[in-house]
């Protein structure tokens, strides 16, 4: 068992693979490791490495054999797509982590990070929302799919963790925004797709902006820039079978973060809501006291994130998901 082991810090210049390195939390993590001296990062995209190919990905281990491995690749998206393809989200996110980790497995490797979602907890798990949640109810319709391929995740590692002994870990942030997010109309989560509406909107000099929903539901927000910093933490001082929810503590409505978000790209028209559109789970805030006990906390606020992240998106129009 893993029981003895006693987190350190990782040696700077051992091989870190970061698979998904290109998304919205790879990219981040990427840069949180090379700011903090890391010599030997490996990523690759996509096109370079199939994650769903089995015999692909148990080559490319061979070959580089990471030391530490932060597996952050997954597909991902909004109320919309996870609607409309619950197939593919379920297949190809099993298939992405039980490959790269059995292959890590093979490779002995030591230091395992598995990323997942808030979405895992009950529909109406009671708020905040603590890791014993886990599998105490049912899940929210809308994403279920999903959410069980991460549940599948949270299990692989604890299952590693009972039977070599491995000391991997996973953590479940709340929902990430930042530099890197999907943007695109049909992908986009709700918080880069209300940038991305009201963004246009401004520039248009369009009267109003719809939204789905009443506007009600209670979100919680954390920049992914925050998420890459309580990653590496937990790699350097958490050890346990228990995933660990990674989270600011506080929420606020969809309608208060639409209002901000028209506050900070200078739209000035009126928000309408569509009703007849799902709100998706009444509320997700997590408990983060297990974080907080690991000795970590979130810096950077909305208000602040909202603004960095507006400019990112500013910047990078043309190079966007579509």
């Amino acid at each position: 068992m893993s029981d003895g082991f006693v987190p350190t810090p990782l040696d700077r210049d051992s091989t870190v693979y970061v698979a998904g390195h290109r998304g919205l939390v790879g990219s981040a993590i990427t840069r949180k490791l090379q700011a903090e001296g890391f010599t030997n990062l490996v990523g690759r995209s996509s096109a370079e490495l199939d994650l769903k190919d089995r015999e692909a990905v148990f080559e490319f281990f061979r070959t580089v054999h990471p030391h530490h491995v932060i597996l952050a690749a997954a597909k991902v998206g909004g109320i919309l797509a996870n609607s409309t393809y619950p197939v593919d989200f379920l297949s190809d996110n099993l298939r992405i982590q039980t490959n790269v980790m059995d292959a890590a497995l093979e490779q002995g490797v030591q230091r395992l990070l598995f990323l997942g979602s808030s979405c895992i907890y009950p529909k109406f798990a009671a708020q905040p929302i603590h890791e014993d949640a886990l599998l105490t109810g049912y899940l929210e319709e809308t994403n279920d799919a999903y959410a069980i391929a991460k549940i599948a995740g949270i299990m692989n590692v604890q299952a590693v963790r009972r039977q070599y002994g491995l000391p991997w870990i996973s953590a479940m942030p709340t929902n990430l925004y930042g530099p890197n997010d999907n943007f695109s109309p049909k992908g986009s989560h709700v918080l880069p797709a209300l940038i991305r509406r009201y963004d246009a909107a401004a520039k248009s000099g369009a009267r109003s902006v719809t939204n789905w929903g009443t506007g009600s539901p209670r979100r919680e927000f954390l920049h992914v820039d925050d998420m890459a910093d309580a990653c590496l933490h937990l790699l350097e001082h958490y050890d346990g079978p228990a995933q660990v929810n990674v989270g600011t503590g506080s929420d606020v409505t969809i309608r208060e973060i639409a209002e901000t978000i028209a506050e900070v790209v200078g739209f000035t028209g009126t928000t309408e809501w569509d009703t007849s559109k799902p709100d998706g789970t009444p509320q997700k805030l997590l408990d983060v006291s297990k974080l907080s006990a690991a000795g970590w906390t979130a810096k950077i606020d909305l208000r602040n994130g909202l603004e960095s992240t507006t400019a990112w998106y500013r910047g990078h129009t043309a190079d966007l998901r579509t």
